[in-house]
């Protein structure tokens, strides 16, 4: 599966989420999985929307027949755009499904990490990481990507703010520690996503 992360700095607010309604035109396109997004909660004028593709060819077809069309209604809404692709390299829990309506809010870590380090730290994702994550009260259900360059991105999609804010701020330090994360990484952001329903397709 591949997946879009998209973050923008939004300077018409109406009009960016009228444009983004506009997105359901997504739904029967060859190879679409499911999108969705919202506001930054720490900045409220970013806009983060993740779309799910089974695959690069069958996005890379939308992108140059019907991707265009879609996003007309959305010019001059927005500014400094970022668009990443990652693939899907495994679930965090249970089989990752883009569906979005049962979460509150989402959690996007996009971490660069050094060329040497990339297996530790894969390893550690899957082994110190997940599990914590998993048995955390609240936690529905995430993904680990990953993108040329050494670069990975950690998404999890949470059934309240509350609940994802107690996991941070009980075991974060801790399990940093443990995987040594501090040594794999050369880069880090990341947000905390408050989900917008209409924007769900």
């Amino acid at each position: 599966m591949l997946v879009k992360w998209i973050r923008c700095t939004v300077v018409d607010r109406r009009g960016f989420e009228r444009g983004q309604r506009k997105w359901a035109g997504l739904l029967g396109e060859p190879g679409f999985r499911g999108q969705g997004g919202g506001w930054s909660r720490r900045r409220p004028d970013v806009a983060h929307v993740f779309s799910f593709w089974e695959s690069r060819a069958f996005y890379d077809s939308f992108m140059a027949r019907a991707h265009d069309r879609l996003a007309a209604s959305q010019a001059g809404t927005f500014k400094d755009a970022q668009v990443k692709l990652f693939d899907h390299r495994f679930d965090v829990k249970t089989g990752f499904e883009p569906g979005f309506a049962d979460a509150d809010v989402a959690r996007v870590a996009h971490c660069r990490v050094h060329e040497e380090r990339v297996e530790h730290f894969a390893l550690m994702q899957e082994k110190v990481w997940n599990p914590a994550m998993a048995g955390s009260p609240g936690m529905l259900r995430g993904l680990f990507g990953e993108a040329p360059g050494h670069e990975f991105l950690v998404l999890s999609l949470w059934h309240s703010a509350a609940e994802h804010g107690k996991y941070r701020t009980e075991r974060v330090e801790r399990l940093g520690l443990r995987a040594q994360t501090e040594a794999d990484i050369a880069a880090m952001s990341g947000d905390v996503v408050a989900l917008e329903p209409a924007w769900t397709v």
